[in-house]
């Protein structure tokens, strides 16, 4: 029955990997920008721009390693990765992800990078919720983690702060849940 309702091609290393990949994009950002702003020759939309760019590229090569870990696990496993319960998932994360990428968009237009730092890892850990019924309880606990560091983001805002906890959140909480999930499902598998 948890086969049929559960998208388990979700792999742990894929988190970890993921998880590595943001905490380099975190400290690109942190040592080339934000580490002695008055020593670089930027301005603020170049930064913004920088920042923008370096998320892009951290987004893309994380989605691109999850896919290819989760197609790994599936193919492994002789199921499809593009079922009915990968596309209800997927359709779950997808939705809060792509409202929220509107709205960080706009702000970060408008000036407002406190509200877009923050607003980013708000909205990935409504995703994950979201998107958690259909897949491993740690996805869950992951978005929770998300949660609670998009509040302390709103507390404690931008520059240092916000690239502290966004390598804790994108980096740091997906190492942990990766490796949690490695040892939990994977590991004696292999």
């Amino acid at each position: 029955m948890e086969k049929s309702s559960k998208f388990l091609s979700l792999n742990g290393l894929s988190l970890f990997f993921a998880g590595v990949i943001a905490c380099a994009g975190a400290a690109f950002a942190y040592f080339y920008l934000l580490r002695n702003p008055a020593a670089t020759d930027y301005n603020r939309t170049q930064e913004i721009m920088i920042l923008l760019v370096d998320a892009l590229i951290v987004l893309a090569l994380s989605v691109g390693i999850i896919t290819f870990f989760c197609w790994q696990k599936s193919k492994k496993n002789h199921q499809s990765l593009f079922n009915s319960v990968t596309q209800r998932a997927a359709y779950n994360l997808l939705v809060p992800l792509f409202v929220g990428g509107i709205f960080c968009l706009v702000q970060l237009l408008r000036g407002n990078i406190d509200i877009a730092v923050s607003s980013t890892l708000l909205f990935y850990g409504l995703a994950l919720l979201n998107a958690s019924k259909f897949t491993f309880d740690e996805v869950h606990y992951l978005g929770i983690a998300e949660i609670a560091l998009g509040l302390l983001a709103v507390v404690f805002p931008f520059p240092h702060n916000g690239i502290l906890l966004w390598a804790i959140g994108f980096g740091v909480c997906h190492i942990v849940c990766g490796a949690i999930m490695y040892f939990k499902y994977e590991k004696e598998f292999n």
